[in-house]
């Protein structure tokens, strides 16, 4: 869904796709032909379930698959661009999040050569202690859409 806000000249964006924010923000905001993303995770939508992730009875995570966390946030990202007329080739910047570098980091490095290696994006991958929800891994993004 693309809500338009006429003073600011800006389209917010609400995917059907890709999981409900944990907040109150839109997946995207489109200024121009820039569409800025709000951070994306790997969770499911409709659903409380994170792909590759075990947790215990109080939340708490006891096992996760950082390569199943990273392509499920691939396809939310590149749903999100695909919803906002945009696509993985117009991603320009993309900010990383991961909450285990040392471990984490060959598994999704090798995973995001893969996924995106026809047109790869400026990237800057940072470690952070934890995320809103029980994952590890979360993608911010900046895009270009072109005039269609």
């Amino acid at each position: 869904m693309i809500i338009r806000n006429m003073q600011k000249d800006q389209d917010s964006i609400i995917s059907g796709k890709a999981p409900e924010p944990v907040g109150l923000y839109p997946h995207a905001i489109r200024v121009g032909n820039l569409l800025f993303m709000s951070g994306v995770g790997p969770r499911t939508r409709g659903s409380k379930t994170i792909p590759g992730v075990e947790l215990d009875a109080d939340g708490n995570i006891i096992s996760y698959d950082i390569e199943k966390q990273c392509l499920s946030v691939f396809d939310n990202v590149k749903n999100i661009l695909e919803e906002s007329g945009s696509g993985l080739n117009d991603l320009v910047d993309v900010t990383v999040f991961l909450t285990n570098m040392k471990d984490d980091f060959p598994a999704y490095n090798k995973l995001w050569a893969s996924y995106f290696k026809e047109k790869p994006p400026c990237r800057t991958t940072v470690e952070i202690k934890r995320l809103p929800t029980p994952i590890a891994i979360e993608l911010k993004c900046i895009a270009h859409i072109s005039d269609k």
